[in-house]
Protein backbone atom coordinates (compact mmCIF):
# COMPACT_ATOMS: atom_id res chain seq x y z
CA UNK A 1 0.00 0.00 0.00
CA UNK A 2 1.30 3.50 -1.20
CA UNK A 3 1.71 6.25 1.75
CA UNK A 4 0.35 9.32 1.19
CA UNK A 5 3.04 11.71 -0.41
CA UNK A 6 4.05 15.13 1.04
CA UNK A 7 3.78 18.16 -1.87
CA UNK A 8 5.11 21.79 -0.34
CA UNK A 9 2.08 23.39 1.63
CA UNK A 10 1.30 26.25 -1.63
CA UNK A 11 -2.13 27.47 0.31
CA UNK A 12 -0.83 31.00 0.02
CA UNK A 13 0.26 31.06 -2.90
CA UNK A 14 -1.17 30.44 -6.61
CA UNK A 15 -1.55 27.24 -7.52
CA UNK A 16 1.06 25.25 -9.10
CA UNK A 17 0.97 23.78 -12.49
CA UNK A 18 2.44 20.55 -14.25
CA UNK A 19 3.79 19.80 -17.76
CA UNK A 20 2.52 16.80 -18.63
CA UNK A 21 4.09 14.41 -21.25
CA UNK A 22 4.10 11.02 -22.39
CA UNK A 23 6.85 8.73 -21.95
CA UNK A 24 6.45 5.18 -23.51
CA UNK A 25 3.13 3.91 -22.48
CA UNK A 26 3.21 6.13 -19.03
CA UNK A 27 2.11 10.32 -18.63
CA UNK A 28 5.04 12.06 -16.66
CA UNK A 29 4.26 15.54 -15.04
CA UNK A 30 7.47 18.14 -13.97
CA UNK A 31 6.52 21.60 -12.37
CA UNK A 32 5.91 24.08 -14.90
CA UNK A 33 8.56 26.43 -13.48
CA UNK A 34 11.02 25.01 -14.19
CA UNK A 35 10.63 24.52 -17.99
CA UNK A 36 11.95 27.23 -19.79
CA UNK A 37 10.96 26.73 -23.31
CA UNK A 38 9.35 23.46 -25.23
CA UNK A 39 11.49 22.48 -28.74
CA UNK A 40 10.40 20.62 -31.94
CA UNK A 41 11.91 17.95 -32.72
CA UNK A 42 16.07 18.89 -34.03
CA UNK A 43 18.47 16.60 -34.81
CA UNK A 44 21.36 16.90 -32.19
CA UNK A 45 25.16 16.12 -32.67
CA UNK A 46 26.00 12.79 -30.83
CA UNK A 47 29.10 12.73 -28.20
CA UNK A 48 31.55 10.26 -28.67
CA UNK A 49 31.85 8.26 -25.54
CA UNK A 50 28.94 9.82 -24.33
CA UNK A 51 25.96 7.43 -22.24
CA UNK A 52 23.34 6.31 -24.36
CA UNK A 53 20.77 8.47 -22.72
CA UNK A 54 22.64 11.55 -23.81
CA UNK A 55 21.23 12.27 -27.00
CA UNK A 56 23.62 15.02 -27.98
CA UNK A 57 24.28 18.48 -28.40
CA UNK A 58 21.67 21.04 -30.50
CA UNK A 59 22.13 24.62 -30.71
CA UNK A 60 19.32 27.15 -29.55
CA UNK A 61 20.11 30.32 -30.82
CA UNK A 62 24.01 30.47 -30.19
CA UNK A 63 23.90 28.51 -27.21
CA UNK A 64 24.68 24.82 -27.05
CA UNK A 65 22.63 22.84 -25.00
CA UNK A 66 22.74 19.40 -23.64
CA UNK A 67 20.10 16.94 -24.37
CA UNK A 68 19.17 13.94 -22.14
CA UNK A 69 16.50 11.94 -23.98
CA UNK A 70 14.23 10.78 -20.84
CA UNK A 71 12.71 7.63 -22.08
CA UNK A 72 16.23 6.33 -23.11
CA UNK A 73 17.32 6.95 -19.54
CA UNK A 74 13.96 5.33 -17.83
CA UNK A 75 13.04 2.79 -20.55
CA UNK A 76 16.23 1.78 -22.29
CA UNK A 77 14.69 2.81 -25.80
CA UNK A 78 15.07 6.11 -27.02
CA UNK A 79 12.29 8.99 -27.50
CA UNK A 80 10.52 9.20 -30.81
CA UNK A 81 12.68 11.10 -32.54
CA UNK A 82 9.94 13.03 -33.78
CA UNK A 83 9.31 14.12 -30.27
CA UNK A 84 9.57 17.32 -28.26
CA UNK A 85 12.41 18.82 -26.13
CA UNK A 86 11.70 20.53 -23.13
CA UNK A 87 14.17 23.25 -21.94
CA UNK A 88 14.46 22.66 -18.10
CA UNK A 89 16.55 25.28 -15.77
CA UNK A 90 18.32 23.75 -13.06
CA UNK A 91 21.27 24.71 -11.01
CA UNK A 92 21.98 27.89 -13.34
CA UNK A 93 21.96 25.46 -16.58
CA UNK A 94 19.58 24.85 -19.26
CA UNK A 95 19.46 21.23 -19.95
CA UNK A 96 17.51 19.74 -22.87
CA UNK A 97 14.89 16.71 -22.11
CA UNK A 98 13.97 14.44 -25.01
CA UNK A 99 10.53 12.97 -24.29
CA UNK A 100 7.63 11.20 -26.68
CA UNK A 101 5.16 14.12 -26.59
CA UNK A 102 4.37 16.71 -24.45
CA UNK A 103 0.53 16.48 -23.28
CA UNK A 104 -0.66 19.94 -21.64
CA UNK A 105 -0.49 22.19 -18.38
CA UNK A 106 -2.78 21.30 -15.49
CA UNK A 107 -2.87 22.68 -11.74
CA UNK A 108 -1.05 20.37 -9.52
CA UNK A 109 -3.88 19.25 -6.90
CA UNK A 110 -3.01 20.15 -3.49
CA UNK A 111 -4.45 16.34 -2.73
CA UNK A 112 -4.94 12.61 -3.84
CA UNK A 113 -0.59 11.87 -4.21
CA UNK A 114 0.71 8.92 -3.05
CA UNK A 115 4.41 7.54 -2.52
CA UNK A 116 4.81 5.03 -4.66
CA UNK A 117 5.68 1.44 -3.45
CA UNK A 118 9.37 0.49 -5.12
CA UNK A 119 10.33 1.66 -8.18
CA UNK A 120 8.07 2.31 -10.79
CA UNK A 121 10.74 3.94 -12.89
CA UNK A 122 14.54 3.46 -12.28
CA UNK A 123 16.68 5.66 -10.06
CA UNK A 124 14.22 6.57 -7.91
CA UNK A 125 12.85 9.32 -9.85
CA UNK A 126 8.69 9.22 -9.14
CA UNK A 127 8.14 10.59 -5.89
CA UNK A 128 4.47 10.68 -6.22
CA UNK A 129 1.72 9.36 -8.29
CA UNK A 130 -2.19 10.85 -8.13
CA UNK A 131 -4.63 11.12 -10.80
CA UNK A 132 -5.38 13.67 -13.10
CA UNK A 133 -8.57 13.53 -15.28
CA UNK A 134 -8.56 9.59 -14.85
CA UNK A 135 -5.27 9.33 -16.19
CA UNK A 136 -2.28 8.17 -13.64
CA UNK A 137 0.26 10.90 -13.52
CA UNK A 138 3.87 10.21 -12.16
CA UNK A 139 5.17 13.42 -10.54
CA UNK A 140 9.15 13.40 -11.61
CA UNK A 141 12.09 14.30 -9.85
CA UNK A 142 13.43 15.93 -12.50
CA UNK A 143 15.88 18.40 -10.62
CA UNK A 144 17.24 15.12 -8.81
CA UNK A 145 17.57 13.19 -11.98
CA UNK A 146 19.95 15.82 -13.56
CA UNK A 147 21.18 16.66 -10.60
CA UNK A 148 23.00 12.75 -10.62
CA UNK A 149 23.40 12.93 -14.51
CA UNK A 150 25.16 15.95 -14.45
CA UNK A 151 27.69 14.99 -11.31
Amino acid sequence: MASTASLPDTSDVAPRQLLLFRLADRIGGIELEIVREILPPSPATRLPGAPSYVRGLINVRGTVITVIDLVARLFDRPARPDGPVMLVEHQGKVVGVAVDEVIEVQPLPPEGWATPIGDLLPGGIVYAMGEIDAQTVLLLDIRGLLTHLLV
